[in-house]
């Protein structure tokens, strides 16, 4: 395959590999995905109460949504490979809205499914995009910090989504949460237009880009570690506001904990982005387990109020120290199909997210939580474990 890049003066693209931060209207795009998909979990019961449903049924809300974002991943990363970043998430964003402003207004959980599950396929391709522009405009040693501003603005994303959510379901109508997002993402779709794509390298046939993937061993280790993340992290996390509901507070109350994990995404990837100065991948991958393993665990032990908060809290440090390293580690593996190596890592995630969704709705359902949140502790402890030692043994590699 070539590895050919073309220079930006006969382009007139981004350079690669330079100090270039991630472009606002990218950001914007990023923002809007993660607030898109954070943005069910405040009020599934709500949705639950009025449409006459049980709630293991509105959980699927979220895992199909899950599910369908993970499984639309080697789609985008192919063709962002092939006709570039900033395209793909142009088209996608404009489908993503179309289905945005439809879910505000179905009747009927199956439509509503439906058009959930197609807004996660289409807001699917904005993250791994942007994620892969980083990794074809920033050089390998500025790429931790860089992925760290864009991680903050995804946090900032979440954080807001579940206030938001829980605030506008309780005081309007559940119906506003998918509607607003639909909005930002037709307003991103413009700001896109004047950004210049970023050099890559070209590609080759079809079954070169994939097989470049399908040769790099780390690769499968990557998105093998992305399934065991997305269900232990996203998962969890998918149960923290209905646990806490559980509990007596309202729709609003319950947006405003689970908010703390955007805020604590915020705030530690800062923490992250001083840290890469002086401590290697691995040791901030341990970090992150340690904690989310501690918040799991608090939870498991001590369900209540006080609890399901930290554990919120928790998981946004763990992914800001955690999951920072496994994403940088993915856009690394295959520098010359990056998207689709990133595409990969991403489905796995959002696959595994989707299972823990579905893996623990039954429990959830029965009011369950400490059982929830104590699997997910346990199965932190061999995630954080071969986090650390496959990534130690890439370096080693070189």
């Amino acid at each position: 395959m070539s590895s050919t890049i073309a220079t930006g003066a006969e382009t007139g693209r981004v350079p690669a590999h330079s100090d270039m931060r991630v472009p606002i209207p990218l950001t914007v795009a990023a923002f809007t995905a993660n607030f898109d998909r954070f943005a069910v979990g405040p009020i599934l019961v709500t949705i639950a109460a009025a449409m006459h449903t049980p709630l293991s049924s509105t959980v699927a809300l979220a895992s199909g949504y899950a599910l369908a974002y993970g499984l639309s991943q080697p789609l985008w990363g192919i063709l962002s490979d092939r006709i570039g970043r900033l395209a793909v998430v142009r088209i996608a964003l404009s489908i993503a809205a179309l289905a945005g402003l439809a879910s505000a207004v179905v009747p009927g959980m199956t439509l509503l499914a439906v058009c959930r599950c197609v807004a996660g396929f289409a807001f699917g391709a904005a993250v791994p995009s942007s994620l892969s522009f980083v990794g074809d405009a920033v050089a390998p040693e500025r790429r931790q910090n860089a992925l760290a501003d864009l991680m903050a603005a995804l946090g900032l994303g979440s954080g807001l989504a579940a206030l938001f959510a829980g605030v506008v379901a309780h005081w309007l109508s559940w119906r506003l949460v998918f509607a607003v997002p639909s909005l930002v993402a037709i307003t991103a779709v413009v700001l896109l237009r004047g950004v210049g794509e970023p050099e890559r390298a070209t590609v080759g046939g079809l079954g070169e880009q994939i097989g470049a993937v399908l040769r790099a061993p780390f690769a499968y280790v990557v998105t093998a570690l992305g399934i065991v993340e997305g269900a232990v992290l996203l998962g969890g996390l998918t149960f923290v506001a209905p646990a806490l509901q559980h509990r007596g507070l309202s729709s609003a109350a319950a947006g405003a904990l689970t908010a703390l994990y955007g805020a604590a995404t915020l705030a530690f990837t800062r923490v992250v982005k001083a840290l890469t100065r002086r401590m290697p991948p691995h040791n901030l991958a341990a970090i992150g387990g340690a904690v989310v393993a501690v918040g799991y665990g608090c939870a498991a032990v001590a369900p209540g109020v006080a609890t399901y908060a930290l554990v919120a809290t928790l998981l946004g440090a763990g992914w800001a120290f955690l999951h920072s390293t496994l994403q940088t580690w993915a856009t690394s593996v295959v520098p010359q199909a990056r998207g689709t190596a990133v595409s990969f890592y991403v489905a796995a995630l959002f696959v595994g997210s989707a299972l823990g969704a579905a893996l623990g709705g039954g429990a959830a359902a029965h009011g369950q939580y400490g059982t929830v949140f104590g699997v997910c502790g346990l199965a932190t402890v061999p995630l954080t474990a071969a986090v650390v030692v496959g990534r130690r043994r890439f370096v080693a590699r070189g």
